[in-house]
This record gives structure tokens, C-alpha cells and sequence, in this order.
């Protein structure tokens, strides 16, 4: 019986001060790809993996390019692992379309950076929220968000893992969304430290800025099966990739129905490919059945040489 593998991407939230260093010491493919990154962006994005500060490194405009670049280094160095299907949570998305081949490395990265850019203006433009609710249905979260959306813009923004969703908005509707949720018996309600209300209207803007690099960028179609964001359903062809990366700005991450997708569609191994053990652990409380394996340093891609 043959094993359908899935390599699953992090996105932001997951960076961490001193990330990628070792795969630069040790691989000189992993050297090159760093250094064509920091010349395709003009910017030391090195120093900011390896060094931080970690405030500095918590900005989207570093964030996003950071994770992308980490992940797409090892998807390339464990390659002889080969991927039946692909996705990515967010920006990880990125680094999936990468590794499926729909997208050339050296332009995505350039990409990714526009994007980091586009929603950390949105931010500052537009502010906003988010929170996490945990230890209550969809259903309900979604209700508690209706219900507080006269109070301000607040809608559900990742639905991560069953009883683990987080909400996104302005101020005061992810306030009392957080309140009604709070009533309705959620375990855990708690405000997010992030730059913006990532996958809510208030980024508009950032779709704006974010469509005219996507049509800058070249396209193909993609190898193997990408589960989109927006939809969590299989994707190869190149236009409808360009306009799911476009929608998923200001739509919600359907994480739990992308990794039932995948399980139906009979992926038995999961494969978080870069930094953390986030996506690992939310596969775990959505299916247990299955397996889930971690490469983040490079004593995880040694096993797979």
C-alpha cells in the first residue's frame, strides 16, 4: 500500500529569534537560497532571522518573508521526500505553492514581502484585532459574531481545530464578540498580539496593494494538489491559484475542513514543514488517527537525506 504524504506550512505566529541558522551552517543550497533572498529584497532579512530583535521580527513585512523563506529552504532540502498534496495555513500558502511549483522561488519571496508590507499598513491604516476562542463550536462563534457586529466589523478569521477558532475585527466588535462568546461558555478568550485584523474586511486595502504584485508575478500550474485557503478544496490551475491568494486576504481559514479534505482524499502522513510545531498539534486534535511528522532544523531534514 503506498503512503500519500502532505507537507503542511506554517504561517505567522510561529517565527522564532535564531531561525534557519543552522540550515545555513550546514547546507550550502540552504546559503545560496538566504542570500538570493536578501538580494531579491534588498534587505538583510538574515540578520533579522538569526539575530532578531524579536520585535523587529514580529513586524509582517519580516514576519511573513521569514517563515516563507525558512519553510521553502527545507521543503527543497528533503525533496527525495516527495508530496502527494500541499497546503498552507495563510502566508504559509506561499511556501506551498513553492514546493508544488507554482510559483518560482525567487519572485515569491518578493511577493510574500508585498504582502507582509500590504497588511502591516492595513493595519496601521485601519486598526483592528484579534482574539482566540476556545472550548466552543463553530456555530457558536459564528453566532456570538453576528450578533456583535453592531457593535463594530468582527468576524470568524481561523477555524484552527475543533474548539479552537480565532476571531478578527475592529476593536469593539471583537470585544463583544469576546464577551457574548464568554456568556455562551467558551473555556479561553484571549486578545492576540498581532499588527492587525488579518482575514477580516478591515484588509481591504491590503488587497488593493497585493493584487498589483500578484499580477507582476508568474504563474504556472502547480504539480500536485494545493488545498486553498479559501476554498480547502484542490487546486492546479494558475488563475484560479492568483485568485484565491487575492480573496484570502479578507476570507477565513478553513483549517479543519483543508486537513478533513486531505484525509479523505486518503493523505495517511502530515508533514509540518517549517518553524514551530503549530500545525502539527492542531492535525493531532483533528484527526489523532493520522500521522504527523516535524522538520524545522537540520537534524530533521539529516533523517530524510
Amino acid at each position: 500500500m503506498t503512503i500519500k504524504k502532505a507537507f503542511i506550512f506554517p504561517g505567522q505566529g510561529s517565527q522564532y529569534v535564531g531561525m534557519a541558522a543552522d540550515l545555513y551552517e550546514n547546507s550550502v543550497e540552504a546559503k545560496e537560497m538566504i542570500k538570493t533572498a536578501d538580494d531579491a529584497l534588498g534587505i538583510n532579512l538574515s540578520y533579522i532571522l538569526f539575530n532578531g530583535p524579536e520585535g523587529q521580527l514580529k513586524q509582517s513585512e519580516f514576519t511573513q518573508p521569514a517563515i516563507f523563506l525558512h519553510s521553502v529552504i527545507l521543503a527543497s532540502l528533503i525533496r527525495t521526500l516527495s508530496a502527494d498534496a500541499v497546503a498552507g495555513h495563510s502566508v504559509g500558502e506561499y511556501s506551498a505553492l513553492v514546493a508544488s511549483g507554482a510559483v518560482q522561488f525567487y519572485e515569491a519571496i518578493k511577493l510574500v514581502r508585498e504582502r507582509g508590507i500590504a497588511m502591516q499598513e492595513a493595519g496601521i491604516e485601519k486598526p483592528g484585532t484579534m482574539a482566540a476562542i476556545v472550548g466552543l463550536d463553530e456555530n457558536s462563534v459564528i453566532q456570538c459574531c453576528n450578533e456583535a457586529s453592531s457593535e463594530g466589523i468582527v468576524q470568524c478569521a481561523n477555524f484552527n481545530s475543533p474548539g479552537q477558532i480565532v476571531i478578527s475585527g475592529d476593536v469593539n466588535g471583537v470585544k463583544k464578540a469576546m464577551e457574548l462568546c464568554k456568556v455562551k461558555g467558551a473555556k479561553l478568550v484571549k486578545v492576540l498580539q498581532v499588527s492587525g485584523a488579518f482575514h477580516s474586511p478591515l484588509m481591504n486595502s491590503a488587497k488593493e496593494r497585493l493584487k498589483a504584485a500578484l499580477d507582476n508575478t508568474h504563474f504556472y500550474n502547480a504539480r500536485i494538489p494545493v488545498y486553498a485557503n479559501v476554498t480547502a478544496k484542490p487546486v492546479q490551475d494558475k488563475d484560479e491559484i492568483k485568485n484565491l491568494l487575492y480573496e484570502q486576504l479578507t476570507a477565513p481559514v478553513p483549517w479543519v475542513e483543508i486537513i478533513n479534505n486531505m484525509i479523505k482524499d486518503g493523505v495517511d502522513e502530515f508533514y509540518e514543514v517549517g518553524p514551530g510545531k503549530v500545525l502539527q498539534g492542531l492535525v493531532k486534535r483533528i484527526n489523532p488517527d493520522v500521522k504527523t511528522f516535524g522538520i524545522d532544523k537540520f537534524t530533521d531534514v539529516e533523517k530524510y537525506l
